[in-house]
């Protein structure tokens, strides 16, 4: 029987329980998969949500908090929560989406390294054309690899660049054994290849990668960036790349959406993918199994996974 006390759950897919197990008895499910002007639920049946499960890669569902007054707890199947938290009211738990997007993000910076050493969207422009103009690249075997923000990205990341024989340089907010801290980078990046950004953003990464950083990369160093786009100074960038000095592989941006004119989209030496890299097949059977195992929890009052701690 449904307890009339208990509080609902709102989610972003449908069948979950059928394909992943039986809800526990008596919890109430609603689906709201971010479409439109808001679920089709009456206020007071808004009221009784008390754990939301955020649509992924649904920009403006933020919108729909003040309507839900009974919130406990909130889930963000992003890593980064940067646009949510803030919107949060207070006493209201958030938890984000660290781990989902190991994976996929690692495979899609592997993929923007590559793509970038060798060149490929020259060699894409020349099949098109019908060129036949060989020339030899820089590769990753041998290249010296940092990767700013050596989280569970970074070291998904970390294990395809070494299958690549590249050396990785770890970059971390705090040194640790084997890891540099991120106040280390003035003399870490005159010695880089390439240099892989997977940081959040917060106040202490917004610029990160900024022009005194850009400037002390070696000429031809390829920036890649998998994070957030306002941890690298897009005017920096753009001075370096027009220059022909370094270039770039970007899959987030400032501004994004990035622009259709935008002097991004034609620098050279840029490479510019939009905001794709946590989306891979891998995804969505993972976060259904990670939501599904959240709303149990949720259900029988045990603490939730993945705790992220406001105002961080």
């Amino acid at each position: 029987m449904t307890d009339p006390a208990a509080p609902d759950v709102l989610l972003p897919w449908p069948d979950l329980d059928r394909s992943h197990g039986s809800w526990p008895a008596g919890l109430r499910v609603h689906v709201w998969d971010g479409s439109g002007a808001g679920p089709e639920l009456s206020q007071p049946e808004l009221d009784r949500v008390g754990f939301w499960v955020v649509p992924y890669a649904a920009p403006g569902t933020e919108a729909l908090l003040p309507r839900l007054p009974g919130l406990r707890a909130v889930q963000s199947l992003s890593a980064g929560v940067e646009k949510l938290e803030p919107r949060l009211p207070a006493g209201v738990a958030l938890h984000n989406g660290r781990g989902l997007h190991d994976a996929s993000t690692a495979e899609h910076a592997l993929g923007l390294v590559l793509a970038a050493q060798r060149d490929l969207p020259r060699w894409v422009e020349d099949q098109r054309a019908g060129r036949w103009a060989p020339h030899f690249l820089p590769g990753l075997a041998d290249a010296r690899v940092a990767i700013v923000g050596y989280g569970a990205i970074g070291e998904a990341l970390e294990r395809r660049l070494l299958a690549c024989e590249a050396e990785v340089v770890r970059i971390a907010r705090r040194a640790r054994p084997g890891v540099h801290a991120v106040d280390d980078l003035p003399k870490l990046l005159p010695e880089v290849d390439v240099v892989v950004l997977v940081v959040p953003e917060n106040a202490s990464t917004v610029g990160l990668l900024g022009e005194p950083e850009l400037a002390a990369l070696p000429d031809g160093a390829l920036v890649v960036n998998v994070g957030r786009g306002r941890t690298l100074d897009t005017e920096a960038l753009l001075a370096e790349t027009a220059a022909g000095r370094l270039r770039a592989a970007l899959d987030v941006t400032e501004p994004e959406p990035l622009p259709a004119d935008h002097p991004l989209r034609t620098s050279p030496g840029v490479l510019v993918t939009p905001h794709v890299g946590g989306g891979a097949a891998s995804f969505r059977p993972r976060a259904e199994r990670f939501v599904v195992e959240q709303v149990r929890r949720f259900a029988a009052g045990e603490p939730l996974a993945n705790a992220f701690p406001r105002g961080s």
